[in-house]
């Protein structure tokens, strides 16, 4: 299939240009899709049929002639973990409004961000939820994790962000309780589903600089008073991470760079497909 640029008003020395920046380790499927965002405000011109693009949602069509050719839709799944300090929530959010990670917005879209951070067990502030349950509330738990797990089956074609879930879980409850929480189980349904890990780390001098910049809006500063608990939880949950399944990357959030930390798990997703949904990964050409 050959695109007649010059025809179409599109500026190849832009194209080649532009394409020189694309990763060189990128597969076809993302080049197809970096060549639609190129092309995507302008009209392209098929041999024999005219063709245009346009957006539809996270996902975008070339429409040629009596043609329409679905490009990937973009459904990544991604769960953050790591201890407080670590810029987790505002990471979440940022990835939540990336275009490489949910596309091109002109507008804020409401793409599910959740958090097992909810104190949704107790009808008080700053009470028990998905993480620091008691042991009698266990089974609720448990029973709100399979019912995350089913959501996530039912409305797998679409983005997930996730504030915290099941590692933060299980360095909670082996801390507090000694009580290791099996959850290979949820694992096991979050792998076909292309949930990737991202471990949020910083260096052990880093967190009292991150907790003076805390403290200015925190609604409940004693939190932060011991900063070993920090280092503390960062040790467990490193041995959890290494634990995982789930594919995973570590970036270290020191410098408190967000845009930076972003950046990199946008490339981290690009280059190891984590952005669509595998099994649907059609030639589109």
């Amino acid at each position: 299939m050959f695109w007649r640029f010059a025809d179409a008003g599109i500026n190849p020395r832009g194209l080649v240009r532009w394409i020189g920046e694309v990763p060189k380790s990128i597969d076809m499927l993302r080049l197809h899709a970096y060549l639609w965002a190129f092309c995507s405000r302008q009209t392209l011109l098929f041999p024999r049929h005219t063709a245009t693009a346009r957006t539809t949602g996270s996902a975008a069509l070339l429409c040629g002639g009596d043609k329409e050719i679905m490009q990937p839709k973009l459904c990544p799944k991604i769960i953050l973990e790591g201890t407080r300090l670590t810029h987790k929530t505002e990471i979440a959010f940022a990835l939540n409004e990336h275009n490489r990670i949910v596309g091109p917005r002109k507008y804020r879209y409401h793409s599910p961000l959740i958090s097992a951070e909810w104190c949704a067990f107790t009808n008080f502030p700053w009470g028990r939820g998905l993480i620091n349950f008691e042991p009698q509330e266990e089974a609720l738990a448990m029973e709100t994790y399979h019912t995350w797990a089913r959501l996530f089956e039912l409305q797998q074609y679409y983005s997930w962000i996730i504030d915290r879930f099941h590692l933060s879980t299980q360095m909670y409850q082996l801390r507090t309780y000694g009580k290791h929480i099996d959850f290979i189980w949820l694992e096991d349904r979050l792998l076909p589903l292309g949930f990737r890990l991202i471990f949020c780390t910083r260096s052990a001098d880093s967190f009292e600089a991150a907790r003076a910049e805390r403290l200015k809006v925190s609604g409940k500063p004693a939190q932060y008073d011991d900063l070993k608990v920090f280092l503390d939880e960062q040790a467990v949950m490193k041995e959890l991470v290494a634990a995982s399944h789930l594919p995973k990357l570590t970036v270290d959030i020191s410098d408190s760079s967000v845009t930076r930390v972003v950046e990199e798990i946008a490339d981290w997703l690009e280059q190891t497909g984590g952005l669509y949904i595998a099994e649907k990964r059609a030639a589109l050409w």
